[in-house]
């Protein structure tokens, strides 16, 4: 649910593409080109996931560092 709600909040507000994987039960990253940018570690078999800001934020600094335009930024 958490990464159904991070993937339409990143369309939304970055305006990127964004692709849903399965993972191992308890697992919880996000990447951006194939770097980890957010690993909720193993908290996340325990259901701690990291809030969406962090994910927009974490996401958004990826993308500038990448040289790709962020959108609104």
């Amino acid at each position: 649910m958490q990464a159904a709600r991070a993937a339409a909040m990143l369309r939304r507000d970055l305006g990127i593409d964004v692709t849903l994987e399965a993972g191992p039960y308890g697992s919880f990253e996000v990447r951006v080109d194939d770097a980890v940018v957010v690993d909720a570690g193993a908290l996340a078999f325990l259901g701690v996931l990291p809030t969406l800001d962090l994910i927009r934020t974490r996401v958004a600094e990826r993308l500038g560092q990448s040289g790709r335009a962020v959108p609104g930024q």
